[in-house]
């Protein structure tokens, strides 16, 4: 018979009080969105309280690693409310690989949601970066201008669970000692940033959505009217393939430019002037003789 120890009896309560927590949740009489966020940082920034009651402190890093930057507060940023444009004006970036280290002392499933916005370049292929969850890549080949365009607001969100010291994040699973560690990776173009992030219990439907974006919602609607032609093309057999859902979503920016490839008929002009050219001065010297 296995002797009953308080480290035991800890785990237990430990256990039923989970238990019930989720089962609150569930009933809806759970903590507020607020109440959910274990860890919020506005990156580069000051302490913020958002538009949901969400704290986010000062900057950690602050004098110890990479650069913050309030570029953006001159800009209006997009999808954003009025009162919480700060948090997508500045920002934390390195010109090398950085992260934050967030504690998790309880299991359950996770949210970490990381702001961002564009506010410096104006195109795309300027800014690409990876972002690292304890050394699993969660988010890959970030272009924010791609994604959203100039100065507008941008959220990834990346759920993870953490259950018996295993932490479980997009099918990868590994050992987790209590501390979470959030990477922006330094890649080809550019440096990597980050504007503001936090990290909350709960699931994807717990995370606020961002206001609609004009560009994302009318290309969006014209896929829906022309789905056939919009959304496939031709493929090697003749038949058709679906396009990449960034393809289909993605926004445009400035106009489209000319194919440099295309007919141009002022090449066929080019033999016609040479014979004037050869003829006229024939003719002449003909009439002279």
């Amino acid at each position: 018979m296995q002797r009953v120890t308080p480290h035991l009896v800890a785990g237990l309560v430990a256990a039923v009080l989970s238990l019930l927590a989720e089962q609150c949740w569930a009933d809806g009489g759970g903590p507020s969105l607020a109440e959910r966020v274990i860890w919020a940082v506005n990156a580069g920034g000051e302490t913020h309280v958002d538009v949901h009651g969400i704290h986010f402190k000062k900057d950690p890093l602050e004098g110890k690693l990479g650069k913050a930057s309030d570029y953006g507060v001159r800009l209006p940023i997009l999808r954003s409310s009025q009162e919480d444009q700060i948090l997508y004006q500045t920002e934390r970036y390195n010109e090398d690989t950085f992260g934050y280290d967030v504690p998790i002392r309880e299991e359950g499933d996770y949210i970490l949601v990381m702001k961002y916005a564009e506010v410096y370049f104006a195109q795309s292929q300027q800014k690409v970066f990876d972002v690292r969850l304890n050394g699993h890549v969660v988010v890959k080949d970030l272009d924010i201008f791609d994604r959203v365009g100039h100065s507008t607001a941008h959220d990834e969100i990346v759920s993870f669970s953490i259950r018996r010291g295993k932490l479980s994040v997009q099918g990868e699973v590994s050992t987790f000692n209590g501390k979470l560690t959030v990477e922006f990776v330094k890649g080809y173009y550019d440096n990597p940033k980050v504007c503001a992030l936090y990290v909350m219990k709960g699931t994807l439907e717990d995370v606020p959505k961002l206001q609609p974006h004009p560009g994302l919602e009318k290309i969006e609607e014209d896929g829906e009217d022309g789905e056939d032609d919009e959304d496939s093309e031709v493929g090697e057999e003749g038949g058709k393939k679906k396009l990449p859902a960034g393809v289909k979503n993605r926004v445009q920016s400035g106009p489209r430019t000319p194919n440099p490839y295309a007919a141009d008929n002022s090449s066929l002009m080019f033999p016609i002037l040479v014979a004037f050219g050869v003829f006229i001065p024939t003719l002449f010297c003909l009439c002279r003789l």
